[in-house]
């Protein structure tokens, strides 16, 4: 595990733009992971003023993004669909095709997410996945449990991540109380793996992360098992680790 420090968000965001350029430009077919959230936007903005610089191309890029609420329409503001389109893939070359996401009304939801897990497989898995981190350790939508779910699958959403998400929504009641996720074997199926945290409510978790054992009550201390994991972390994020 590769721990890189920046001094602010904007830097962490920048390097870990740098990162996932390299990927796309080093091999121009790789199969991208993405997150939604706030952690990840200045990364999107990053990228987005590379490729309309000239400095990297996505037209054969392939995405598959970690998970999506559920239920919830695409063209919902709080979708994480209407998030990547807004904030990403309408700014660069990706092709709409290659773009792939958990349907948030799909129906049967076992068959929705088995069909996930054969189009990862299908398009010979993720090269590079990139995550966030959430206040309670939860990666992609696996929330700390006594037992976590090794392929993507509906999950219940704890109620410290509603609130915490809550600041997306007009009130607490609208946030949905279940979600679409990779499961925690899927995750640790990609070949690489890159993790940003930023701010001081991250420093847990990430101590956790890093430090603690490796436990279901910590879903991100798994990644302590995986031979190519990079964590940019802020100041703040990082402040607890010795």
């Amino acid at each position: 595990m590769r721990i890189i420090i920046g001094e602010n968000y904007d830097e962490i965001s920048k390097k870990a733009a740098l990162i996932v350029a390299a990927q796309v430009i080093l091999q121009p077919d790789c199969v991208l992971g993405l997150a939604t959230g706030s952690t990840p936007l200045g990364l999107y903005r990053e990228l987005i003023a590379m490729y309309q610089r000239g400095e990297v191309d996505f037209s054969k890029v392939t995405t598959f993004n970690l998970d999506e609420y559920y239920p919830i329409t695409p063209d919902h503001p709080q979708s994480y669909h209407y998030f990547m389109y807004q904030n990403l893939f309408n700014h660069i070359n990706v092709q709409p095709e290659n773009i792939h996401l958990p349907n948030g009304t799909a129906e049967p939801v076992e068959a929705e997410c088995s069909n996930y897990e054969r189009m990862i497989a299908a398009a010979g898995g993720i090269d590079l996945q990139v995550l966030g981190i959430g206040v309670n350790g939860h990666i992609g939508f696996n929330e700390p449990n006594p037992y976590l779910h090794a392929r993507t699958h509906l999950t219940d959403l704890k109620e410290e991540t509603i609130k915490v998400n809550s600041r997306f929504f007009q009130s607490e009641a609208e946030v949905p109380r279940q979600a679409l996720t990779m499961g925690i074997g899927t995750i640790l199926k990609a070949r690489r793996i890159l993790l940003l945290a930023s701010g001081e409510n991250k420093a847990q978790a990430i101590k956790k992360t890093v430090q603690g054992l490796v436990t279901t009550e910590c879903p991100a201390s798994f990644l302590q098992t995986h031979p190519d994991v990079t964590l940019l972390l802020d100041r703040e994020a990082a402040a607890l680790l010795g």
